[in-house]
């Protein structure tokens, strides 16, 4: 079943004036969400009567390296259990510090989400619960700067970076492991 925009419209208008969608093939997506408004928008989804979104399946993120004005995309897969509709919500940040509040609160599905989104990405979620890299060490950073370094970023090198990460033994092309 295909949630209709009128029904998201009417559940929001007192937090979104003139909401702007996306639809592709019977997906709809709620998109330039001001990132003030995420918490206030995502609870009256969840909790409104005709919407009833009381799934969060994912967050991830997009980069836009130079392609759009904000770099970065974070994106709210959301689920409605008892409508079996879906509807994903996209709020934009900048470059620089792209920093969106935590939805914990809301969703505990968000806390591990919003983990694999910052190591993967370099998205901060403010006042997250347990905040810290998911897959790479804490301290993956850029050898020659320093600098906390994100694979999924459009301009991590393809190849990886030389020396960034200690590489388990690997018997099979090198011999036995020495102790």
């Amino acid at each position: 079943m295909y949630i209709g925009k009128e029904l998201v419209v009417e559940a929001i208008k007192d937090i979104i004036a003139e909401p702007e969608f996306y639809e592709h093939r019977n997906q709809l997506s709620l998109v330039n969400v001001p990132k003030e408004s995420i918490i206030e928008l995502l609870t009256k989804l969840r909790d409104n009567e005709t919407t009833k979104f009381d799934q969060l399946i994912d967050i991830t993120a997009i980069d836009w390296l130079k392609k759009k004005p904000q770099r970065f995309e974070v994106v709210y897969f959301l689920y409605s259990v008892p409508n079996k509709w879906r509807l994903r919500v996209k709020v934009a940040l900048p470059a620089r510090k792209p920093h969106i509040e935590s939805v914990c609160t809301l969703y505990q599905s968000a806390n591990w989400y919003e983990r694999e989104t910052y190591d993967m990405y370099g998205i901060i979620f403010d006042n997250h619960p347990d905040f810290r890299r998911f897959y790479m060490p804490e301290d993956y950073t850029d050898p020659e700067t320093g600098e906390p370094i994100y694979p999924m970023r459009k301009d991590f090198p393809l190849m990886g970076i030389p020396d960034s990460l200690p590489l388990p033994a690997y018997p099979e092309k090198y011999g036995a492991v020495q102790q």
